[in-house]
């Protein structure tokens, strides 16, 4: 995709994180938004920010698990903008539980939001976008789409899911429609609020530690968060800044890269994969002090 100008983008999960950052760095390339999110606050924050740049905005509050909203999102876009040239199935949540633990109706959740909100927006928005002179789809899937650890066995069926599913349409597009990119996005640790936004129950949390005891790299235990706040804390301000993450989805997407990864800890985790397919959480341990090190946790200067 040579230019972002004068395109229209459809955001999901727009409130916050990656999905924000993605809004404000289209816009300020020139793009026309529509923004999503199941937060009416924090997307009228993000809608906020966006006034400061010359495009046209529009704000749709979007559970991306009810299939009929999804449905009739293309059309809303469709009537408002004229167009729709990109969509960044970027929504995601996120359990943590240990799969003879999990109650039905958390898998559910993270299943309906992450892999069928994906599966649900994509094939709605395919008629619009296979017709148009440049187009994307860029689902967000994760390197926990390549690597598994315990406790987060929906996430991996989700996030694996969603990059098969991904590189899948990517073949059948390269075969019939040259036009429309598809790109799967693999971040590695950005700090977002997907663990302050999950269903994790704070005493199993406690359980979990006292069964697990220290971090299994046996890295850094005596920094493991105690509670989940302390968890969602950690996690939010140890990331990488969301504003590089999108940075770096935006340069993938223009340079059509089918995988876009996010992050060193993302590269070297995957390369693990590749290097020892069965064992690779042996080399983890070597990875910890470089990932520590080299971190990019700065926000773009030019943005909020």
């Amino acid at each position: 995709m040579k230019t972002f100008r004068d395109k229209v983008a459809v955001i999901t999960g727009a409130g916050s994180g990656m999905g924000r950052y993605l809004a404000l760095l289209l816009a300020k390339e020139g793009a026309h938004l529509t923004i999503c999110d199941v937060n009416q606050e924090t997307l009228d924050q993000t809608n906020e920010m966006l006034r400061k740049y010359n495009v046209s905005v529009s704000s749709i509050l979007l559970d991306v698990a009810d299939k009929d909203a999804v449905e009739a999102l293309p059309q809303k876009v469709i009537e408002t903008h004229g167009q729709v040239d990109m969509v960044f199935n970027n929504a995601g949540v996120s359990t943590g539980s240990h799969f003879k633990d999990m109650q039905e109706k958390n898998w559910d959740w993270v299943m309906n939001i992450n892999l069928h909100g994906v599966i649900n927006s994509t094939r709605a928005f395919i008629p619009y976008l296979i017709d148009r002179p440049e187009a994307a789809i860029i689902n967000t899937s994760s390197i926990f789409g390549m690597v598994a650890v315990p406790g987060q066995t929906v996430y991996h069926a989700t996030k694996f899911a969603v990059r098969g599913f991904t590189e899948s349409l990517a073949l059948e597009m390269a075969e019939t429609n040259k036009n429309l990119q598809i790109h799967s996005v693999h971040p590695g640790h950005v700090g977002t609020n997907i663990v302050s936004n999950s269903r994790m129950d704070e005493e199993e949390y406690k359980k979990t530690l006292e069964k697990e005891g220290s971090d299994r790299t046996g890295f850094f235990a005596s920094k493991r968060p105690q509670s989940i706040k302390e968890m969602a804390d950690v996690f939010k301000e140890g990331g990488m800044h969301p504003s590089k993450a999108a940075q770096i989805i935006l340069k993938g997407v223009k340079k059509n890269k089918r995988r876009i990864f996010i992050g060193l800890d993302s590269k070297l985790l995957e390369l693990s994969q590749r290097i020892f397919p069965n064992k690779y959480h042996r080399l983890w341990p070597f990875f910890m002090l470089p990932l520590s090190i080299f971190r990019d946790k700065k926000p773009i200067n030019s943005l909020d």
